[in-house]
Formats: C-alpha cells, structure tokens, sequence
C-alpha cells in the first residue's frame, strides 16, 4: 500500500481523501456526495495553469475539447459500459431528455412511454415535455415499481425507469427487465442516479440500450456536477440527436449552416463542456480508479443492515420503506415517519445529517468511502435520542426550509 497507485482499502484508506467536517457525521452522500480532498487542487490547477496561462490554447493544449469523451471513458468502467460508449456534459435532465427523444424515434409505431411510481420526479416531467413538443400522441404509462415487468407489452415504445427508488431506496433488476423488454420490442432508458458509484452496474451486459445518470452523488463530483449518457454502440451511429447543439456537429468548427451528426456517441453532445466541474469530477474519478466497486458494494450491504437492525430495535416507531433482502436495494437506507421532516431537522441540528423525501420519507445514504460501523452506530444513537425522546417536537423544527 506504499505507492500511490496502490489498491486502497474501501474505508480504513478512502476516509482520509474527503473533507468531512468536526463533529457530523454524513449519510447524505445519496444526494450530495462529500467533498475530495484533491478537488481543489486539481481545479486551481485548471484555473491558474491552464486557463490563466494557456488562456483559449488550453481547447487544445489541456485537452478541454476532449474531455467529455474521456471523462465518460473513465465512468464507463464504473457502469459495466464500452469505451466510447460514455458521454458527459450538461444536466441529467438534459441527457434523459435526449435518451428518451432517441428511444422513441427508434420506435415510431409505437406510443406509450412505461415509467413507474417511483421515478424521480424530474425524468417524468422531461417525458411529459418531450410528448407535448412531440404532438404526436405519445403517452405516459405510470405503475407500482412492483408492477413494471407486468406491465410490458407490445404496445410499450420505451421502457423509462430509475434503476433504484430515490425514496425507498428499491432496486429494479436491470438485466430481467432489459431482456423481458427486449424480447416485446421495447427500447429501455435507464436513470443511473442512485447507482453509479453505489454499486456494479453492467449496462453493456444487461443489454441496457441508453443509460443516464449524474456525478455528484455517490460520485462525489460537487454540486451542479455534469451528468453522463450512455448509448449503445449498436445504436450510436444511427441515433437521432433532438438537441442539435453545436459540439454534436461532426463538424463543429466548419461552422455549416446546417446539422450533420458526429459519429457515435459524440452526437450526443450539446454545448461547450463545464471544464471547471469536469475538473472536479477528474479529481473525484481518481479515486475510484484505485476503488474496487464490488467491495464498496459488500460495505455498503453490511452498513445499511446495521443501520437496520440498530434504528429498528431502538425506534420502532420508524417504518423501514427499503427492503430487506440485499439484491433488491441501493445504497440508502429510508425510513417513513409522520414527523419525518422535523424529526430531519432535529437529527441536522446534532450533527447527523440525511435528508426528508415528501411525505414522510427519512432517507440515509450508505456511502463505504467515507461511512464506518463507528458512524453508523453513532448515527443510530442520535436518532434514538431525537425520536424517543421526542425532540423532533421542539418549533424550530417545524419551520420548513426551501431545500428540503
């Protein structure tokens, strides 16, 4: 473990690479990841060397033109993606904006759009926007996550869901699905939100046509990080790009007055790359290519039936919405309660901080990087004490913030 390039040991090495303030301890990794140590200097880097110095040269001579390609190289290996297959720029609403746009044309005759209950809210009103500007009687088709295979048939165009439930933390089987879908001819779409960085995904194994998903999760890429699209390099060369932006245009400095799309998967860039948040990303992605994916999923399994057992034996008051069998959930661990909301906030106030899904959701991220037993027992005693002593009544929690 003495060079750098050394496997690091999930936890008992990583905790030591992230800012983690005094006295809080953090399991909201699922929503906002903790930040790199190394982050920091690899974005002054960008900003005093490259962009100081190389000025507009850095396009070129710092590789700033390149890096969506090779920045979504290096998250392909996280996903179980091709090299070339990965695409990262813009925001997650963006990408699966374009993923579905594609997924619809490559099933014209078809008109129904299957998502469940449980997708984020964000990819269904994406779809609702992209239906309307479509006019072409399109419609979306919402179930019960547990209804979703059931609900295949020949008259699904596309298969839109989140491979895990932002609230509950419940997990679909990709490779099920994908092949039940394909086998009725159902083009699928893939939100990797909470799944990327959280455990092994294997798109191109699964035979997952398109994939999208964002970096400043389990990633830990910072806020405002830039999402990532994943097409199939069966469908890359013929997919339709309905965001027409310049840096998609197989020749974007000729500057031709009409569109011709690059080849693969770099159609599916719109605009200028955010170099200064790729650079974040850079950093954070050096981590894991010291990581073992596997090992961060054996961690986080064995953390989140600890939390488990602790907080339902202490506070049985709190309903466990994740399920229990392992392959069947993400990386967080929720719990429903009527005073969800202050409950959050008094738990915040003492230095444990989660967040509050509407309406009554609790949720904790299991984040193995920077999360050990020690904090997670820790955790489970500041919940005991805020929800059987019935802190969480106080009125300075009831006060509802805008971010909740």
């Amino acid at each position: 473990m003495s060079t750098r390039k050394a496997r690091l040991r999930v936890y008992d090495d990583t905790k030591a690479l992230f800012h983690l303030p005094d006295g809080v301890i953090y399991l909201d990794g699922n929503s906002l990841g903790a930040l790199p140590f190394g982050v920091a200097e690899r974005v002054n880097r960008v900003i005093t060397a490259e962009w100081g110095n190389e000025l507009i040269r850095a396009w070129n001579s710092a590789g700033w033109y390149a890096q969506p390609r090779h920045v979504g190289d290096r998250i392909a290996r996280l996903i179980g993606a091709e090299a070339g297959s990965v695409m990262v720029g813009d925001t997650l609403s963006l990408k699966v904006y374009q993923a579905l746009a594609a997924a619809l044309d490559m099933n014209a005759s078809r008109k129904v759009v299957l998502s469940d209950t449980g997708n984020f809210p964000t990819d269904l009103y994406m779809a609702e926007g992209l239906i309307a500007t479509l006019g072409r009687g399109h419609q979306l088709r919402l179930v019960a996550p547990e209804e979703i295979e059931a609900a295949l048939s020949e008259e699904i165009a596309v298969l839109y869901i989140t491979e895990v439930d932002y609230r509950t933390g419940r997990r679909h089987d990709m490779a099920k699905l994908t092949a039940k879908a394909h086998a009725l001819g159902i083009v699928t779409v893939w939100d990797l939100a909470h799944s990327a960085g959280a455990l092994p995904v294997d798109l191109a194994g699964s035979g997952a046509d398109f994939a999208a998903g964002c970096t400043y999760k389990y990633l830990n890429a910072g806020p405002g990080a830039p999402a990532f699209l994943y097409v199939a390099p069966r469908h890359a060369d013929g997919v339709r790009a309905a965001l027409s932006g310049w840096m998609g245009h197989a020749k974007p400095f000729a500057f031709e007055l009409a569109y011709a799309a690059a080849g693969g998967v770099e159609r599916m860039r719109v605009g200028t790359p955010p170099v200064l948040a790729m650079a974040a990303l850079e950093a954070s992605l050096d981590i894991w290519n010291r990581v073992d994916i596997a090992e961060v999923r054996t961690r986080s399994l064995a953390l989140g039936d600890l939390l488990i057992a602790e907080v339902e034996r202490r506070c049985p008051s709190l309903k466990l919405v994740t399920p229990r069998a392992q392959e069947r959930r993400g990386s967080q661990v929720s719990f429903a309660f009527d005073g969800g909301y202050a409950a959050m906030q008094a738990l915040i106030a003492r230095g444990l901080i989660g967040d509050f899904r509407a309406p009554d959701i609790m949720r904790f991220g299991i984040t193995p990087l920077y999360i050990g037993e020690a904090e997670v027992l820790k955790a489970a005693d500041i919940i005991e004490d805020v929800i059987v002593g019935e802190v969480w009544r106080r009125p300075e929690y009831q006060v509802v913030n805008a971010v909740t």
